[in-house]
């Protein structure tokens, strides 16, 4: 029953957006958008390129591109980027995994790359990430 009432709240939430609101709820709203959002989170470490997202979202990357980064406030890419950190720095803290393993674990090739990648979005390398706790 929570379950049902969380979702129509959601669902009226929704309905209220103005079309000048951006971000994830906002994304939603858009069914090219959301079918985008659902492919990116249903596997985020796929080698995702725009123009695979956009032929599995059944679009050409223009179309998705200008609707992702209407909705979104920023393009397919960088939101894919950012939902990978939030992955990682998640899975650093509350699982203890090693670093090689939650690069792969978010799609990167290289323990390396992952390192590089995410001391520039987090401003921490992840194993100071992960004595710091994830602050």
């Amino acid at each position: 029953m929570a379950e049902l009432l969380f979702v129509d709240v959601i669902r009226r939430h929704l309905e209220t957006l103005s079309g000048e609101k951006v971000g994830w709820l906002a994304g939603l709203r858009n069914p090219l958008v959301a079918r985008a959002l659902a492919l990116l989170h249903d596997a985020p470490a796929q080698s995702w390129t725009l123009d695979a997202l956009a032929a599995q979202a059944g679009t050409s990357r223009s179309v998705l591109a200008e609707r992702f980064v209407h909705f979104m406030g920023q393009p397919p890419m960088q939101y894919l980027r950012q939902l990978r950190m939030q992955l990682a720095s998640r899975l650093l803290v509350e699982n203890g995994a090693k670093v090689v393993s939650v690069a792969a674990a978010v799609g990167f090739e290289s323990e390396a790359a992952f390192s590089r990648a995410f001391k520039k979005c987090v401003g921490f390398s992840p194993d100071e990430w992960r004595r710091r706790g994830g602050e």
